[in-house]
């Protein structure tokens, strides 16, 4: 086996840590396409004069165009280079966001964040699938920091955005968005250039791609499917729900804000841990003992509920979960070709996203049936057992993850 001073320049060069931060960068801007909707939710609902659900409608479209744009997008970049995406992205998302500033009613706002909802979808997963075919040796830190930019993105960008909502409008803000994206953006394109050195990557590997578990690779797909499903079933309840969660229990929305961002903070620093972890026992042993801690935090949410308590349970979710989806790059770089990682990674995030609309959804029901969250956390326990099922599976399987870590 090569060492990592002899291993060719592409491979885990100054080259491939400039195309990191490059990439970080990229799904920090990206990562706008997420967070807009709800900031300005309530300045769009006053001004359309509609209801909330109504104005709900356009999160709704962009997590549809996000899930959707994955596919897509992945599969642009498994067959033009990355850079093909993230131009795309940069296109998408400077249009769609002037044009929602420019929307007549809310119908054409909603719609426009279908496009808004591609634009952000080309700088995540492609993004990913592209990093860990630049790194060998330190791939799982590599695909986690590229992930954590979406996290980056939503402590950035939610003040922001209220600053000049207040100041200027939600229109005003929407255009200037879109044009500060393409700016920023547009500049970072010409390092992601060169096609990923996948022949380097391919000499170094112990598992060939290919050899999926003993699978066939649509079976082992689906089966990446329904564990990142149910794994952001049981991830969307606290996330979804912990701000009206501390309305109902006397706290008031304002504490259950600061849980969420603390949430997301921590997230950022799951992101980066995990993929320390990773580098050291795998991507499916990550991703089961990041899920054996989200089961755990959220058993916490079950048992405890001051005030006190939700902020330190809050904390460990994000430290807990924010781990399990830059995993599913790395198990799928582990089991596919390189020339597939792209379109197969697409499909799997887009499972990840129907998940969260899934779990959010099913909260609330679970809520207005019984009247509390308990039965909603006790449903999330549930689901995630099924995901943490599913990697004890994995490792067990000939040439599973148990083998290559």
């Amino acid at each position: 086996m090569l060492m990592p001073g002899t291993i060719h320049a592409g491979v885990e060069s100054p080259f491939a840590w400039l195309r990191l931060a490059a990439a970080v960068l990229l799904g920090t801007v990206g990562s706008i396409g997420a967070w807009a909707v709800p900031v300005v939710l309530p300045a769009v609902q006053a001004d359309f004069g509609v209801a909330r659900a109504d104005a709900s409608l356009p999160y709704t479209l962009a997590m549809v165009g996000f899930a959707v744009g994955g596919v897509l997008m992945g599969r642009l970049s498994d067959r033009f280079g990355v850079l093909a995406p993230a131009a795309c992205s940069a296109i998408s998302l400077c249009v769609g966001l002037v044009a929602a500033g420019f929307a007549p009613n809310l119908m054409t706002f909603a719609l426009v964040y279908v496009l808004i909802g591609i634009g952000a979808s080309g700088t995540f997963g492609p993004l990913m699938a592209d990093i860990s075919q630049w790194f060998t040796y330190r791939r799982g830190i590599a695909v986690a920091i590229v992930a954590s930019g979406n996290y980056v993105g939503g402590t950035i960008w939610p003040p922001v955005l209220q600053h000049f909502v207040a100041s200027s409008g939600w229109r005003a803000t929407h255009i200037g968005a879109g044009l500060v994206c393409v700016l920023i953006s547009l500049p970072l394109l010409p390092v992601l250039r060169r096609r990923a050195p996948a022949h380097d990557v391919a000499s170094l590997e112990t598992v060939p791609a290919g050899r999926n578990l003993g699978l066939s690779p649509n079976a082992l797909q689906a089966v990446l499917c329904v564990a990142g499903f149910s794994c952001c079933v049981a991830m969307a309840m606290p996330q979804v729900h912990i701000v009206a969660y501390c309305g109902d229990l006397g706290y008031g929305v304002a504490r259950g804000a600061e849980m969420l961002s603390l949430m997301l903070g921590f997230g950022i620093i799951s992101r980066v841990a995990s993929g320390v972890v990773a580098d050291r026992i795998g991507g499916v042993m990550t991703l089961l003992l990041s899920s054996a801690l989200q089961g755990l935090a959220l058993f916490f949410y079950f048992l405890f509920d001051g005030l006190a308590s939700l902020y330190v349970i809050s904390a460990l979710f994000g430290l807990f979960q924010g781990g399990i989806v830059p995993m599913y790059a790395l198990i799928v770089r582990q089991y596919f070709p390189p020339r597939e990682v792209g379109m197969r990674l697409g499909i799997v995030l887009m499972a990840t996203l129907f998940g969260m609309a899934l779990g959010g959804w099913m909260s609330g029901v679970i809520f207005d049936l019984t009247g509390s969250y308990r039965a909603a956390f006790v449903n999330g326990l549930l689901w995630n057992l099924v995901n943490a099922s599913i990697a004890v599976w994995l490792l067990i399987r000939p040439r599973g993850g148990l083998a290559r870590a």
